[in-house]
């Protein structure tokens, strides 16, 4: 298999409510939700960098489509990594993620291997790292 990953798919509760947040308050390119016309299919896709889009949907849907239990959501699953290109972004987006009703899990600070992070949960309990690794060049 080659490793190639094009969309990371998260389970909402409210896809209208995660919608808002995403792309009102993070300001997350979409075009909205699509698929309503179909049952289950109500989901929005936010354009990441190219080639990459994060997509939500709602949890009993993924389940129904995946033929899986929903089972309880928990936030230590995984985390996404929002990397930036220095300490002060890492600040303004975390400030961000507060302001649009993120809860900060792990203020912005110092990391013990050189960089800068901190951690918020969206609305349906996500884990989002905003991280400055100073080992890695710019990102965009």
């Amino acid at each position: 298999m080659r490793p190639r990953v094009s969309v990371i798919t998260i389970g909402v509760e409210n896809i209208e409510k995660s919608l808002h947040f995403y792309r009102d308050c993070l300001g997350f390119p979409t075009d909205g939700i699509v698929g309503e016309e179909f049952d289950h299919g109500a989901v929005a896709f936010f354009d990441l960098q190219p080639g990459l889009k994060l997509a939500i949907w709602n949890r009993k849907d993924i389940a129904h489509e995946a033929k899986v239990n929903a089972g309880s959501p928990s936030p230590t699953e995984f985390t996404l990594g929002h990397n930036v290109n220095n300490k002060a972004e890492v600040d303004d987006v975390m400030n961000k993620a507060k302001r649009a009703g993120a809860y900060i899990t792990d203020p912005a600070h110092d990391t013990f291997w050189g960089g800068y992070s901190g951690h918020f949960q969206d609305p349906d309990g996500h884990l989002w790292e905003v991280v400055w690794n100073p080992e890695w060049d710019d990102v965009e």
